[in-house]
């Protein structure tokens, strides 16, 4: 009957205009439509029961104004999801994110409709048999969750303990596979606690060492499950995991380690940070893959950010990759500050920047108003975790001694000393004035193996040649003269003392063999620095990847911001050889984060070392110019006035590009002149920027010209609020004799277009000069023999004029300017079919 009727042999995709919903109509049957979707729900055509399932979302609203209809339809639903035929069940799954966007919207008097029918249906369709239904299945509950359709409840008691069981050891392959994939999916979607219940779990299954897809899949999400269980979990449970699959045998499941190294990173103390995952990035880097090489050089730059200390730098990066400033209390500048990060506002100190240990150093602002110590300016942690962390790590533990020590240490004075001072030893000098020379004992003998099997081997060598050259000294008489008794009483602290001048003149020949020192710094290991200079070296690029250089120059800003403007010699010879690098990608990268750069080093360093390449990129490939371009007011924002206004002169070249046809060149210059108004004083932006601006209106691209009637409207308000109502007046009849006068209508409509947007900017222009001297032009434009004129001259005599109230009495033509814009409005009947909108090129032909 039902292919009869419709003709739904011939149903397919493409015959989107049938209603699927036909087989619910009366027919020669005596049914009731409930009765029908009975019929063929149920049917023993397959085909019939696939149309039935692929039309349950208009079946449900033909339905669902009575609420026992509607119960019956969810329960035939149910009946339905246990289909034997796999086509079918898949069909119903596919409408399941429909059904439930639709009984979230408007059905809120069925608020357990879904919990109650249709997620049991996605749950067990989790471990069907039939792949395709998994698939479907799984895509399902990921809108879902995505949409906010399904509660806490259903997810801890309904779903979780599903992935669990199919998860099991005893599991099958395939289950396995697609449940930990859904798993981690799942996790950026779920709360806290709840993957805190599948973190066990999740642990196993990074050590299953039977499926390394399993092993994989876990790799590859464990960034996800460590930003949301946080530090501690992070350290105690997933560390240790996170190491085991650094090391896998299997390529690409260190290279998926290689990707979330950042994210990781992010989710550990700065001591874990430096002290475990600093070495093990380092096994990645010489990684024995090409291609793990590649991917974490790719994130060597990321990592290296999560060594950033806003409280230092005071600056950050948000999430979406805009650079500001750390925001201050305008109240008290000593107070915290709030940080966005991913894990909530993070409570930083301004002033306060981390040694190399995590601990809290004073600053030179602290150190002035004379601060007792770095007590009172400590970093306040980033949660609770952290908080125990540096109590556990970097405080002492408490005993008599440190109270002793601090009795001692009332007048020590951070602006004053470059230690607290050392302990008095006066008295057992004395006592050993008296006593005459001893042996060593086993203890010490023991002790002093310890210190030199702690030693590298050639450190230790070389040690042992310096003190044997020292040895021959310790008989010398003139040595001995300095303090005789002292000598003969205490020959073994002599030996460690020459100890420690041997020690140091070794360390300082050993420093002459690390890098250079202008490549030293303090605030990251030294490895990770020399790791990312070494990504501009051309063999990198040769056996690691063709575009590392590019990479180098992506996360540069992010490097720059961790060292800070104090090391931006480490970087600086990076920077020049990336800038002046042959593949063009490499320099439009740099051109497009110059502007951040330039606010992390500050105006100094800018004029120095920025300002020379800046000018290099404004002569390079409009594909390099482009990203100097859109940035170009945030850049000269941060130059003193001289150095800006060296730039007036050459604002003028961007109208010159490689080809003509890259319209959106000129376009986003239109915009940048918008903002870089305010730069400059009006004799500059009207000297300079008003005939780029004009030339700009003439463009024969409508986008350009549009934006730039409004760069014209801003130029004359600019005028205005200076004061300068003589340079106003001679750029409004320029206005008039370009626009007004112009033989073409586009020309016409443009100066009709000034005078309407003149109305939609504050104090652009006062109204008694606009009446006097604009609005004359205006509406002579009324009896233009162009539509599309003659309406933006209606528009804007009805914005400009009309709509002023009071300011309607300044002007003597009220019933001349009335009957204008009737006469416009009524004129040839309704225009509204011919006028285009401003932001659409404009085709029409001029009607004379």
């Amino acid at each position: 009957f039902l292919s009869r009727t419709v003709g739904f042999d011939d149903y397919g995709s493409e015959c989107d205009g049938i209603r699927i919903t036909a087989f619910l109509d009366a027919g020669q049957d005596n049914l009731t439509p409930l009765g029908r979707l009975e019929k063929y729900a149920f049917s023993e055509n397959v085909f019939n029961r696939q149309i039935v399932a692929r039309g349950l979302l208009d079946v449900l609203r033909e339905f669902s104004d009575n609420e026992n209809d509607f119960i019956s339809v969810m329960e035939t639903v149910a009946r339905m999801s246990e289909d034997g035929e796999p086509t079918v069940r898949a069909e119903l799954m596919e409408q399941v994110p429909n059904i439930a966007m639709f009984l979230h919207e408007s059905q809120p008097n069925f608020p357990a409709a879904f919990s109650r029918y249709l997620v049991p249906i996605v749950v067990h369709y989790l471990t069907d048999p039939n792949n395709q239904v998994r698939k479907t299945s799984q895509a399902a509950l990921l809108v879902l969750l995505e949409q906010g359709l399904i509660c806490k409840g259903d997810m801890e008691t309904k779903v979780c303990p599903v992935l669990l069981d199919l998860t099991e050891p005893s599991s099958d392959d395939d289950y396995k596979i697609e449940a930990v994939a859904i798993m981690c999916k799942l996790v950026t979607m779920l709360s806290k606690e709840t993957v805190e219940q599948l973190l066990e779990r999740f642990c196993e299954l990074c050590s299953d060492a039977r499926l390394f897809q399993v092993r994989k899949v876990c790799a590859a999400n464990f960034g996800e499950f460590c930003s949301i269980v946080g530090r501690d979990a992070t350290e105690k449970l997933l560390m240790s995991k996170f190491f085991d699959l650094c090391s896998d045998s299997l390529w690409g499941i260190r290279k998926a380690c290689a990707d979330c190294f950042m994210i990781v990173s992010n989710s550990t103390s700065p001591e874990v940070r430096r002290t475990k995952l600093s070495p093990l990035f380092s096994s990645l880097i010489s990684d024995q893959s090409r291609w793990v090489r590649q991917a974490a050089f790719q994130s060597l730059g990321r990592f290296i950010s999560t060594f950033a200390n806003p409280s230092s730098t005071g600056l950050y990066f948000k999430e979406d990759g805009t650079l500001l400033e750390v925001p201050t209390c305008p109240s008290d500048s000593n107070s915290p500050l709030c940080i966005e990060s991913s894990n909530g506002p993070t409570v930083r100190p301004s002033h306060t920047p981390i040694n190399q240990d995590g601990r809290s150093t004073p600053s030179l602002e602290s150190m002035s108003r004379g601060n007792s110590g770095s007590d009172s300016t400590h970093t306040p942690p980033q949660n609770q975790h952290e908080g125990q962390a540096l109590n556990n790590n970097n405080l002492p533990p408490t005993n008599n001694k440190n109270k002793e020590t601090e009795q001692t240490d009332q007048n020590f004075n951070s602006f004053l000393y470059w230690r607290p001072p050392l302990v008095d030893i006066s008295q057992e000098l004395e006592m050993l004035k008296d006593q005459g020379p001893r042996t060593r004992t086993e203890g010490e003998k023991e002790e002093e193996e310890v210190v030199v099997s702690s030693l590298d081997p050639a450190t230790c060598s070389q040690i042992q040649k310096v003190l044997d050259c020292l040895q021959s000294h310790m008989d010398d008489p003139d040595l001995l003269n300095v303090n005789r008794a002292f000598v003969r009483g205490n020959q073994l602290l002599l030996s460690l003392l020459l100890r420690a001048a041997a020690m140091a003149m070794i360390v300082t020949s050993l420093n002459h063999s690390c890098p250079p020192p202008s490549l030293l710094q303090n605030v990251i290991p030294q490895q990770l620095l020399d790791q990312y200079l070494s990504m501009t070296d051309p063999a990198q690029a040769q056996t690691v990847d063709t575009e590392i250089a590019k990479h180098c120059a992506f996360s540069l800003p992010g490097v720059a911001l961790t060292l800070g403007r104090q090391n931006w010699h480490c970087l600086k010879d990076t920077y020049e050889t990336l800038a002046t690098d042959v593949q063009w990608k490499v320099r439009r990268t740099l051109a497009f984060s110059i502007h951040d750069l330039a606010l992390i080093l500050g105006d100094q360093l800018t004029a120095a070392d920025l300002v020379p390449i800046f000018n290099g990129f404004l002569k390079d490939l409009d594909e390099v110019r482009i990203g100097v371009l859109k940035h170009l007011y945030d850049f000269l924002k941060l130059l003193h006035a001289e150095n800006r206004r060296e730039y007036l002169y050459q604002l003028q070249e961007f109208m010159v590009t490689d080809n003509s046809r890259n319209w959106r060149f000129r376009y986003q210059l239109a915009e940048q002149l918008i903002l870089i108004m305010e730069l400059y004083s009006h004799d500059d932006v009207y000297n300079y920027l008003r005939q780029i601006a004009l030339t700009l209106c003439s463009d024969k691209v409508s986008e350009v010209r549009w934006i730039s009637y409004q760069l014209v409207v801003e130029i004359l308000q600019k005028m205005y609020a200076c004061g300068a109502h003589e340079l106003g007046l001679n750029f409004s009849n320029e206005l008039i004799a370009r626009f007004c006068h112009c033989p073409k209508w586009v020309g016409r409509q443009a100066f009709a277009f000034i005078c309407q947007v003149r109305t939609h900017i504050e104090d652009c222009m006062p109204m008694d000069q606009f009446a006097q001297h604009l609005l004359p032009s205006l509406l002579s434009l009324s009896l233009d023999p162009v539509a599309n004129v003659r309406v933006l001259v209606a528009k804007a005599l009805r914005q400009s004029v009309m709509e002023k109230g009071k300011d309607w009495a300044l002007l003597s033509t009220q019933e001349y300017v009335k009957n204008g814009i009737e006469h416009n409005l009524s004129s040839r009947g309704n225009m509204s079919h011919t006028f285009k909108s401003p932001h659409q090129k404009s085709t029409f032909r001029d009607e004379r």
